[in-house]
């Protein structure tokens, strides 16, 4: 079965709820096996615009990575993220 992912591409406008809202997010993760791929991290944009952050989530499928994110345990923290960030997120199923 194809692992799924989560990619983010994040600018952070208020670092103290950004910090909150990546502790808050820790249990949707856990309970659906995301682990981190990218965090961070040095990058350069050849093409294209980018954000100041990225960030690279696996999951041991596209239907998990799905399910993680409608889940009530992210929407609880995703009001942290959207207060403190702005988000393009895409999920996407792997090779």
């Amino acid at each position: 079965m194809a692992k799924g992912y989560w990619i983010g591409h994040i600018t952070v406008k208020d670092p103290d709820a950004y910090e909150r809202y990546k502790s808050a997010n820790a249990t949707a993760f856990e309970k659906f096996g995301g682990r981190f791929i990218v965090r961070g991290g040095r990058f350069q944009c050849l093409v294209g615009q980018s954000r100041e952050r990225h960030v690279v989530i696996e999951f041991d499928s596209y239907e998990a990575a799905l399910a993680c994110y409608n889940s009530p345990e992210y929407r609880a923290a995703q009001e942290l993220q959207t207060a403190s960030s702005e988000n393009d997120i895409i999920v996407i199923e792997g090779a």
